[in-house]
């Protein structure tokens, strides 16, 4: 089946290397090319594409303001291009936030530093979020419309109180949860803003956050999510203690482990390593908090591509930690969830809203 792209950017060469990259798989056909955001709402609605991929910054009408008005109307996969800096990670959040499914870096060595694997990853990325398409109408967080994420985005004064060290009383087979981890990869920055919002202010238990982000990104993810939510988050920084309330979300590129230094249990960070896919990775962070925490955690996986994440859960399951996976209806991309789902080891299957739900009870 032919997947029928229109490619939105302001760059001439960039639509010409977009459409050769994709073009070279003969399962890909360009049915149009738009220089503005404008251009790009009208052509999205006369040949109805399966996917767009979307710059964000252009002349006439900027990227985020062409998601708005696409979603708005005739709702359509967009995969967004990013400059990686800070400013264009807060611009993609942005456009994730009106409602792009996924973003990938604008420069190709930035994708991956191998050319041809990157020209891989671009069309597979291309690919995942096209597969959305028949799903978008009908999905309840593409539905988490325009009103419910531009509210996640508003900004509004929020006081944080120092919090006693406790735990939050929930109880697992080997008895309290003294960690909360959420982990998340495509789809993740929305559902991850939508159900860390709802945790109140009350909440001391120590929290771990892993996205599949570029470094820039987790930086502007971090600071944005400390702006939308009562409890404290902020980037995971090397020999970072654990603390009630504080949530800590792990840097691109690094990998964020657990370890237990003196007594206290400590964030412990380094570089991807050759042969790792992700960075960070849930798998790494699950595995090390398998041997630290002894079970005591709720391990929280969100919406997202592939299967990071399993094989950890696995290993937080055999001690005795509990597992929640988000449903396949309000996930964007059913893969990290289901994985963990087909392999048993989720002790609740949860929509969004349901997961939002319970963590309005942390305290």
């Amino acid at each position: 089946m032919t997947i029928r792209v229109l490619i939105v950017d302001d760059s001439n060469f960039i639509c010409k290397r977009i459409r050769e990259i994709l073009e070279e798989d003969q399962e890909f056909k360009v049915i149009g090319v738009a220089h503005d955001g404008r251009e790009a709402v009208e052509l999205a609605a006369s040949l109805q594409p399966d996917v767009i991929t979307m710059d964000v910054e252009m002349p006439i009408m900027d990227g985020i303001t062409a998601v708005k008005k696409i979603m708005g109307t005739r709702p359509c996969p967009i995969l967004m291009f990013s400059a990686m800096t800070q400013v264009g990670a807060q611009a993609t959040l942005d456009a994730l936030n009106a409602g792009a499914i996924d973003f990938l870096p604008k420069q190709l060595e930035d994708i991956d530093a191998n050319r041809e694997t990157a020209r891989y990853l671009l069309r597979y990325r291309v690919r995942m979020v096209a597969s959305q398409a028949t799903r978008m109408s009908s999905r309840p967080m593409a539905r988490v419309g325009l009103e419910e994420r531009e509210s996640l985005t508003a900004e509004k004064p929020i006081v944080k109180p120092i919090r006693a060290v406790s735990v939050w009383p929930k109880t697992s087979s080997s008895g309290k949860i003294e960690l909360l981890v959420v982990a998340a990869s495509t789809g993740g920055p929305v559902a991850m803003q939508y159900v860390l919002s709802k945790i109140p202010a009350e909440c001391s238990i120590p929290i771990l956050l892993v996205q599949h982000m570029p470094p820039n990104f987790t930086k502007s993810f971090a600071e944005r999510l400390n702006l939308l939510c009562s409890i404290n988050v902020r980037e995971a920084r090397d020999g970072d203690v654990l603390q009630p309330g504080t949530a800590l979300l792990g840097p691109g590129a690094m990998q964020m482990q657990v370890k237990q230094v003196a007594g206290e249990r400590r964030i412990a960070l380094r570089p991807k390593q050759s042969g790792e896919i992700y960075s960070p990775s849930v798998d790494i962070t699950f595995d090390s908090l398998a041997e630290v925490f002894a079970g005591h955690v709720l391990a929280v996986v969100l919406t997202g591509m592939g299967a990071d994440g399993k094989a950890g859960a696995m290993k937080l399951r055999q001690r005795g930690a509990q597992i929640w996976a988000q449903d396949e209806a309000t996930s964007t991309i059913y893969g990290m969830p289901k994985a963990i789902a087909e392999a048993g080891l989720a002790d609740h299957i949860y929509s969004l809203e349901e997961i939002a739900n319970q963590f309005k009870k942390l305290h």
